[in-house]
C-alpha cells in the first residue's frame, strides 16, 4: 500500500467514526431468482400463474401493474398482480390466445424494501398450449355408451325416477338394482320396469348379457383412463374449482381439487365442440343448480371425469357423461340429460335420466 492510499484509507475510517459507524458496502440490488412459467416453456395453459421469485423482500407497492406486466406484442393483457413472501404473481383476468407467445416483464420500477431497484429489468418469453379448435378429441365410450347408467356394484332409486335408456350392472347381480320393481323378460336375458323405458341388464341374467356387460364395464373404464390421461390442458385448475357463473369454452380442464358448482355454469359452443373436465376429487352440483349448453353445445360431448364421488344436488338439472371412478349420487328431483358412468354405484331420487 502506498503512503498516500493509506492516508485515504484512514481518513474514511476517522470520518466513520465521527460519524458514530463503520464503513458499509452499497445495498446490493435485487434480482429474480425464479420464473413461472420457465423461460421458453411451451404449453403452457391459457390461464397461467404468472410469477417471480425475488433474492430478497421487495416493496409491494412497487410491484403492480405498471411494474410488472404481460404482453401480446404491444399490447398488455390485463391482469392483476400481488406479491407475498418473496413472490410476485401476475394473473390475467382473460383466458390467453392459444398457440400464442406471450412477454412478462418487470422493469426496474420495482425495489427493494430500503428502495433499492431491480438490478436491470427482467423479460422472459412463454408460448401457450396449441388448443385443438372445438375442443379435444371425443371419448370413446365403446359398448358403455349404449346404457344411460352402467355401474359394477348397485344401482338405486327411491322414489319415483324416470329413465330413459337401458341400465346395466356387472359384476353385482339383479339384487343389487333396488327399487326399480324388476319384471324379468322371459328370455332372462333382460329385465323391465315401470321406471325405465328401456331394458334392465345384471350380469347373472342368461347370455349374452353377461357378456355384453363385461364388455361394456370394460369399456367404462377405458373410457375413464382416456379421458383421465389427456394431457396439455387449456386451464388448469381454473377459479380453484368454483367454477360457478363461468362460461366455459371447448376445451380440456384440469384440477388437482374438488369442482363445486353451486348456482350454475354455462358451456358454450358449437354442436361438435367437445369439453373434458379433469377433477382429481370430487364433484358437487349445488341444489337447484343449472348446467346451460349454448350455442348449439350438446351433452354428449361434454365428459365429466371425476376421481372421486359426482353429487347431483336437489333440483339440479345435469348436461353431460359422468366417468367417476366411485359413487355417483342423485339428490330429490334432479335431472340428468347425459349418463352416469360409475367403477362403485349409482343412486337416484325421483332423478330424471334422459340418454344424450
Amino acid at each position: 500500500m502506498t503512503r498516500s492510499t493509506s492516508i485515504v484509507a484512514g481518513l474514511a475510517l476517522i470520518l466513520a467514526a465521527c460519524d458514530g459507524g463503520t464503513p458499509t458496502a452499497a445495498p446490493t440490488a435485487p434480482t429474480v431468482t425464479l420464473t413461472t412459467p420457465a423461460a421458453l416453456a411451451v404449453n403452457v395453459p391459457r390461464n397461467p400463474s404468472v410469477t417471480a421469485v425475488f433474492s430478497g423482500a421487495m416493496a409491494p407497492t412497487t410491484l403492480n401493474s405498471t411494474t410488472f406486466t404481460l404482453k401480446l406484442g404491444t399490447s398488455v393483457v390485463p391482469a392483476v398482480v400481488t406479491y407475498t413472501g418473496l413472490t410476485a404473481t401476475l394473473l390475467p383476468t382473460i383466458a390467453l390466445t392459444p398457440n400464442t407467445s406471450y412477454t412478462a416483464t418487470i422493469t426496474t420500477g420495482a425495489t427493494s424494501l430500503i428502495g433499492t431497484p431491480l438490478a436491470s429489468a427482467k423479460t422472459w418469453t412463454f408460448t401457450t398450449v396449441a388448443s385443438v379448435t372445438g375442443g379435444p378429441p371425443l371419448v370413446n365410450l365403446g359398448t358403455a355408451g349404449n346404457f344411460v347408467i352402467l355401474a359394477k356394484t348397485a344401482v338405486s332409486t327411491t322414489g319415483t325416477s324416470a329413465v330413459l335408456g337401458d341400465i346395466g350392472i356387472s359384476p353385482a347381480a339383479a339384487t343389487f338394482i333396488t327399487g326399480f320393481s324388476l319384471i324379468a323378460d322371459p328370455s332372462n336375458v333382460f329385465s323391465t320396469s315401470s321406471l325405465v323405458t328401456g331394458q334392465v341388464k345384471a350380469a347373472n341374467y342368461a347370455a349374452p348379457t353377461p357378456a355384453v356387460l363385461t364388455t361394456a364395464v370394460l369399456d367404462m373404464q377405458t373410457a375413464y383412463t382416456d379421458a383421465a390421461g389427456r394431457s396439455l390442458p387449456d386451464f388448469v385448475e381454473l377459479a380453484t374449482g368454483n367454477i360457478d357463473g363461468l362460461i366455459l369454452t371447448p376445451g380440456l380442464y384440469k384440477w388437482g381439487t374438488s369442482v363445486n358448482v353451486p348456482i350454475g355454469v354455462t358451456l358454450t359452443g358449437g354442436v361438435n365442440d367437445v369439453w373434458i373436465f379433469q377433477i382429481a376429487q370430487n364433484l358437487s352440483i349445488g341444489n337447484g343448480a343449472i348446467i346451460t349448453l349454448a350455442g348449439g353445445a350438446q351433452a354428449k360431448n361434454v365428459y365429466w371425469q371425476v376421481a372421486g364421488q359426482a353429487t347431483i344436488g336437489t333440483t339440479a338439472a345435469f348436461q353431460g357423461i359422468i366417468l367417476s371412478q366411485t359413487l355417483v349420487s342423485f339428490n330429490t328431483g334432479s335431472t340428468i340429460t347425459g349418463r352416469a358412468l360409475a367403477q362403485t354405484a349409482v343412486t337416484l331420487n325421483a332423478t330424471a335420466v334422459t340418454h344424450p
